[in-house]
């Protein structure tokens, strides 16, 4: 059986006999046990019925399966302070040296116009740019 069923079973016979001891202690006629003083022992009874259902109930509660509340505990961390934010130093770098321009109206100078300027006139040296206008050109 299962343990439901158990209970349930102790429990109504707990409550047949309880409800049989009253039912025998109170069918005495009432003058009679006023009258002779017969009926003390029936408190003895009662009380004894009443412990016995009580030990009964208790040992069918106290072996039903508790169902615990398991709850989730984090492991204990150890929490590290914030890093304090430092700026980083300074970068100085070392200048660059500016790369001399070819000199107009060198070799060098046309050379590197006519192959960066399809437009570009040698004898003037200027190219005609996007905006239509004519510019110099200078060589970096």
């Amino acid at each position: 059986m299962n343990r439901l069923a158990k209970t349930l079973f102790l429990t109504a016979t707990a409550a047949a006999i309880t409800l049989s001891s009253i039912g025998v202690a109170s069918a005495d006629d009432w003058r009679y046990r006023n009258h002779y003083h017969h009926g003390g022992n029936d408190a003895l009874v009662g009380g004894a019925v009443g412990l016995a259902t009580g030990l009964i109930v208790g040992s069918a509660i106290a072996s039903a399966p508790r169902y615990e509340e398991r709850r989730y505990i984090d492991p204990p961390y150890e929490y590290e302070d914030a890093p304090v934010y430092r700026a980083p130093p300074p970068r100085y770098y070392r200048p660059v040296p500016v790369r001399a321009g070819v000199e107009p109206w060198t070799p060098q100078w046309e050379r590197y116009c006519s192959y960066r300027y399809r437009s570009f006139d040698s004898r003037s040296g200027t190219f005609i740019g996007n905006d239509g206008r004519s510019h110099f050109c200078v060589a970096n």
